[in-house]
C-alpha cells in the first residue's frame, strides 16, 4: 500500500515523523505531496491530510485531478465534521488501512468561476458578501441562462449537499441528505422577506450576475480563501468529486446532521458578539485577541466575556503563541 501525505508543514514536522514512521513500521509505502505534484494523488491508495475540517477543505481547494481517497487527521478532542482520526491513533488503524479495512463516499464539489475566470474549486459552499458589513449587494440570480430572481440582500451562498450544514444552515436554509445530487442557493436576509432558499439540480449551471453594491464584494471559498468580484460568479459541479476515507462505521450522516442542529441550535441562544467572534475565526483562522478586537471592532471587555463563554461551552480552544508566550492563540475546536 502506498500513502501520500499531504499538507504537513514546517511546524508539523514532528507530526509527520510520527505517521511516517507508525505506517512504514507496517510495510506501508509514504511518500510526501505538494501541489506542485498533484499527479501524486492519482498513483497511491490514500492521502493523509493534517488540520483537520480545514486541512481537507484546503487540500480540495488545491487538487484538480481526481485524487485518491482522503483522511483527514485531528489534534484536538474534536473531530469537526470530516476529519477522522487523531493522530495519536494513527498506530490503531495503521492495519485497517494496510488491509482496506475502510469506506469511501464521494461528496460533490463546485467548480467556480469569478468574472469569467475558474479559480480554486469548493467543498462545502461558495458566498458573495460585500467587503464591509451591514452593505447591501443587488444582483440576479440565473439557473441555466435563465433569470430566477433579481434581489437585495447581505448575500448569497451557493452549498453543496455536505454544505448545506454549514454556513448555508445558519442563514437559514434547509438540511439536504448526502448523495441527493443537489446545490442549495441562499439569499442572505434579502429585502424581500418571501425570498426563499432554492433547490436545484446539481446538472445545473448556476450564476450570480450583475453584482453591484456601494462597496466591493468578494467571494468567499468554504470560509476560507477570498477573491475579488466585480460582476459574475458562475457554478457547475465540478467533475472529480471528493473521495473520502470512512473508519469503522465512524461516519453517520443523520449523526452529523444532529451535531450540527445541536451547534445550530447554541448559536440562536449565544449573544451576537460570541457569533461574530465565531464566524470571525471560521473565516480567517486562528487569531490572537487583539486580532479579534482589530478585526471585528468589538471592545477589549466583550470580547474577553465572549471567549469566556465560547470556551466554556467547548467551541473555541485556547493555546500558546510559538512567537510570544505571553500571547494566547484562540482557533476553532468544532
Amino acid at each position: 500500500m502506498r500513502i501520500a501525505l499531504s499538507g504537513f508543514t514546517g511546524k508539523d514536522s514532528t507530526i509527520l515523523n510520527q505517521v511516517v514512521k507508525t505506517l512504514e513500521e507496517s510495510h506501508i509505502q509514504t511518500q510526501i505531496m505538494n501541489t506542485s505534484n498533484q499527479d501524486v494523488a492519482k498513483d497511491v491508495d490514500m492521502v493523509l491530510v493534517p488540520g483537520g475540517d480545514r486541512g481537507i477543505l484546503n487540500y480540495f481547494h488545491k487538487t484538480s485531478v481526481q485524487s485518491a481517497p482522503v483522511l483527514g487527521l485531528y489534534e484536538s478532542n474534536s473531530t469537526g465534521f470530516l476529519a477522522q482520526i487523531d493522530v495519536k491513533g494513527i498506530d490503531l488503524i495503521k492495519e485497517s488501512l494496510k488491509s482496506g479495512n475502510y469506506e469511501i463516499r464521494e461528496e460533490e464539489r463546485l467548480a467556480v468561476k469569478v468574472d469569467g475566470k475558474e479559480i480554486e474549486p469548493v467543498l462545502n459552499d461558495v458566498a458573495i458578501f460585500s467587503n464591509k458589513s451591514a452593505i447591501l449587494m443587488e444582483h440576479f440570480l440565473r439557473i441555466n441562462n435563465k433569470d430566477i430572481w433579481h434581489d437585495n440582500s447581505d448575500g448569497v451562498i451557493i452549498a453543496t449537499p455536505i454544505g448545506s450544514t454549514a454556513y448555508a444552515m445558519s442563514a437559514g436554509g434547509p438540511i439536504i441528505l448526502q448523495n441527493s445530487h443537489v446545490v442549495v442557493v441562499v439569499s442572505v436576509n434579502s429585502l424581500d422577506n418571501t425570498r426563499r432558499p432554492l433547490i436545484v439540480s446539481d446538472e445545473c449551471f448556476v450564476e450570480i450576475v450583475d453584482i453591484t453594491s456601494s462597496h466591493h464584494c468578494e467571494v468567499i471559498l468554504d470560509g476560507t480563501s477570498r477573491v475579488k468580484i466585480t460582476d459574475k460568479l458562475q457554478c457547475n459541479k465540478h467533475e472529480f468529486p471528493a473521495r473520502l476515507v470512512t473508519l469503522n462505521n465512524n461516519y453517520s450522516a443523520t449523526r452529523i446532521i444532529e451535531k450540527k442542529v445541536k451547534y445550530a441550535e447554541d448559536l440562536l441562544r449565544m449573544p451576537p458578539s460570541a457569533k461574530l467572534i465565531l464566524k470571525t475565526l471560521e473565516y480567517e483562522g486562528a487569531m490572537t485577541q487583539k486580532d479579534l478586537i482589530n478585526k471585528t471592532m468589538l471592545p477589549e471587555r466583550t470580547i474577553r466575556l465572549s471567549l469566556s463563554h465560547l470556551l466554556n461551552r467547548g467551541y473555541v480552544k485556547k493555546k500558546i503563541s510559538l512567537r510570544d508566550a505571553r500571547q494566547k492563540i484562540y482557533e476553532l475546536k468544532i
